[in-house]
């Protein structure tokens, strides 16, 4: 699974892979673009590109294209007026002639901008609706005077409070209808989502489920449950046939014949909506590790569903980044290891721990649920059969990590950090402890543990909980062995104490503290990976208290959490790591949702008031998200491609807009 969150470790994403010897000096390369609103744009390199072959190149090419190709998909699973508004909204852009120098001109460019960054009129995060700083009379102006279209209904959800939160996990609200994310029809609630994938449509194969839901809405035709498949002849009709038809350029440029068969199974399973087919790609493409180019393509993630059946459009092309994979076989080939050594309960534990890989990629671009917010470490496929049976495989996308620490730093730590011990560490150790704690939380973490017969899938067991529970059990695994010698032993922790102690320090604040500056007062916390890090954090937080390992702290009226037993704070990371894979392993419902909601989700109000003033002062803006490198041809006088060049656009709104005409 990634992590937007990585997907989104705020105060642990200054993690930078140590490795980089490839990539250009900084001093050479503006990683920053802007900044609005609460967002900063990006831009990042691609290492090792010119050194492709042109086969291979090409090969890059069509697979961006194919990505790019579904970009409006994501815009329509997000929110059904979202490609209207966007639409309307581009059209005053580019046509408005009158005052671009007042304030609500601004207002509206910003508005704009945080629609293009979230793939819609909802936060990427937070999941609430945008709030435009304008007038609905201003807007109203702006569309008659470039003489733009908009429809009542479009109009009017961008200044009321219907449809305010894309995804509610809270059930009390119905978690279909306090959802605004287009997965359901209007009529669809989750008992009607349940008795569908219960008693309608049943998974044949129980010990090889396939991904009910994942690429269909469901609705209502004549009172009847229907889905719709989004495929040729389906859903997204028109995006798919490009998608389909770019990958196919893409196969013929494969690097070898598995990765040939895995783009045309790809390219069939587009074509009939077939999720079977869906899963023979998926072990075709973990069992390609030869080769220089992979890519991610495909509805894929299910986070925004609040029911956990529909998964996110979403591509990513990568290139391989030999010399830092090479340093992180390491933990793959301890996989055994880990999983013998682990405090969960033998009888959940694998014994035999297959074909995980871990590489370093370069990007080369993204689309969908990847962009412009980015994950930085990805671990795939989701489907625990195939990871079982077939392995996964887990990345790191370096020049991500690489463009994050070279932006500029927003000068937080001093604020929330408790001693000059606690920055030292942070400052000398967050870097590497934080692309290792991604290593292990993907590698380990993920792969880890098993489900005991008999029992369904964590979407089906857990329901809306479990995706915050197996994001929380992957950093739990990576927290419990940061601190274990045995990655000094395998040569990549150059001080496991001093790492371990990096890693629970900046863990611990983020999670009771500097996180807190990602919400409203006021609001309980909605996102999954919000969740699972209060949750770890709170809870060991209390099951500490008795022996004062972590400790609150007033000082100057500022509170901080204190770390006075590292040790123990391991084995409560452990005992805590046991609970949720028995969770997990069981299929808990009742325990799963007493963790997340007793731990995750509400926030003290009068701490979270204090660390958004404490706050106020810094200006950098606490979420990220990149321009994409852009890949032109090169062609000679004959019209044959000769190269493929890397550009790097002139603004975050030129390549919206190209973007919205080209795709």
């Amino acid at each position: 699974m990634k992590k937007p969150y990585l997907y989104s470790f705020f105060f642990l994403f200054l993690f930078l892979i140590s490795c980089t010897e490839n990539i250009e000096n900084k001093t050479e390369f503006n990683y920053f673009s802007e900044q609005f609103s609460d967002i900063k744009i990006l831009r990042y390199q691609i290492p090792g590109f010119d050194e492709l072959s042109l086969s291979q190149k090409k090969l890059v090419y069509y697979l961006t294209q194919a990505g790019l190709a579904g970009r409006d998909i994501m815009y329509d699973q997000n929110y059904r007026h979202n490609i209207a508004i966007r639409t309307a909204l581009e059209n005053v852009y580019e046509n408005y002639d009158g005052d671009k120098s007042s304030e609500n001109w601004k207002s509206f460019e910003v508005y704009l901008k945080r629609i293009w960054f979230s793939n819609g009129i909802h936060h990427h995060y937070s999941n609430d609706k945008h709030r435009p700083e304008f007038s609905l009379d201003y807007l109203e102006k702006l569309l008659n005077e470039t003489d733009t279209k908009l429809n009542k209904e479009a109009f009017d959800v961008i200044f009321n409070k219907e449809d305010g939160k894309k995804v509610n996990l809270d059930q009390s609200k119905g978690l279909i209808k306090g959802s605004a994310v287009n997965f359901y029809g209007p009529n669809v609630t989750a008992k009607d989502v349940d008795f569908y994938y219960s008693k309608v449509k049943k998974v044949p194969n129980p010990k090889k489920p396939i991904s009910l839901g994942l690429n269909s809405k469901l609705v209502k035709e004549n009172g009847k449950l229907v889905e719709k498949v989004w495929k040729i002849g389906g859903m997204y009709n028109d995006e798919i046939k490009n998608i389909i038809y770019w990958l196919s350029k893409a196969s013929e440029h494969a690097e070898n014949i598995k990765q040939k068969e895995g783009l045309e199974l790809l390219i069939k399973y587009y074509e009939t909506g077939d999720l079977n087919i869906w899963d023979e790609y998926n072990v075709v493409w973990v069992e390609t590790t030869e080769g220089d180019v992979d890519y991610i393509n495909g509805f894929i993630e299910v986070y925004n569903d609040p029911k956990g059946y529909r998964g996110s459009y979403e591509s990513v092309v990568q290139i391989k980044d030999f010399n830092m994979s090479k340093k992180m076989d390491a933990v793959s080939n301890n996989a055994q290891w880990f999983e013998d050594n682990s405090p969960i309960l033998r009888e959940h534990k694998k014994k035999n721990v297959k074909g995980i890989s871990y590489n370093t990629v370069n990007v080369a671009g993204e689309a969908g649920d990847a962009s412009p917010s980015t994950p930085i470490g990805i671990n795939l496929p989701n489907a625990n059969w195939i990871r079982v049976e077939h392995g996964s495989k887990s990345i790191s996308l370096g020049n991500i990590l690489y463009a994050y620490g070279n932006a500029g730093s927003s000068g937080r730590l001093s604020e929330f950090a408790f001693s000059e011990k606690e920055i030292e560490l942070e400052k000398k150790y967050g870097e590497d402890a934080g692309n290792l704690h991604t290593a292990l939380h993907e590698v380990i973490g993920h792969a880890s543990g098993q489900i005991n017969d008999g029992i369904g899938t964590p979407k089906e067991t857990l329901k809306s909980y479990a995706s915050a529970l197996e994001e929380a059990r992957a950093d739990l695994v990576g927290l419990y062995y940061i601190s274990d010698k045995k990655l000094e032993e395998i040569g990549i922790s150059p001080n496991s104490n001093e790492m371990g102690r990096a890693s629970y320090d900046g863990y611990i604040r983020n999670g009771l503290i500097t996180q807190l500056i990602r919400i409203k007062l006021g609001n309980d916390i909605e996102e999954s990976h919000m969740r699972n890090r209060q949750l770890v954090a709170a809870w060991a937080y209390e099951k500490g208290k008795n022996n004062n390992v972590i400790e609150k702290v007033k000082r100057d009226n500022k509170t901080f959490f204190v770390i006075n037993d590292y040790e123990k704070l391991r084995t409560l990371f452990g005992e805590l790591l046991r609970e949720i894979q028995r969770i997990k392993s069981e299929g808990d419902y009742e325990a799963g949702k007493n963790l997340i909601e007793n731990y995750g989700v509400k926030v003290n109000q009068e701490l979270h008031e204090e660390v958004l003033e404490r706050n106020k002062k810094f200006t950098s803006a606490p979420y990220s998200g990149f321009i994409n490198p852009e890949l032109k041809l090169i062609k000679n006088e004959e019209g044959e491609i000769i190269d493929v060049e890397v550009i790097q656009p002139v603004s975050f709104a030129s390549q919206m807009i190209n973007y919205s005409k080209n795709y």
